[in-house]
């Protein structure tokens, strides 16, 4: 039974169906925490733009927002490259 199971899972269909089932994973990871920084950075602007004393501060912390935003972007984007290379 032992050597069954072995050469199942030396398999390279079951080896290919796991590595791309691990990277959507990654993926979908990626994707859940770039909405969560998305959300963060949504509310602290909005946290700041409300404290805000005057429109230039105002203005400062919806940039921040908007920066923080990309950022969050950039480094989902980042990883769902890196993920595609490591092919």
């Amino acid at each position: 039974m032992d050597s069954s199971s072995s050469t199942t899972l030396s398999n390279p269909k079951n080896t290919s169906l796991v590595s791309r089932l691990r990277k959507s994973c990654l993926s979908f990871a990626a994707s859940i925490q770039e909405g969560f920084r998305y959300v963060k950075a949504f509310f602290v602007g909005q946290a700041k733009i409300v404290t805000a004393r005057n429109e230039k501060e105002a203005s400062a912390a919806e940039l921040e927002a908007t920066k923080m935003q990309v950022e969050a972007e950039d480094a989902a984007e980042d990883i769902k490259n890196r993920l595609n290379k490591s092919e």
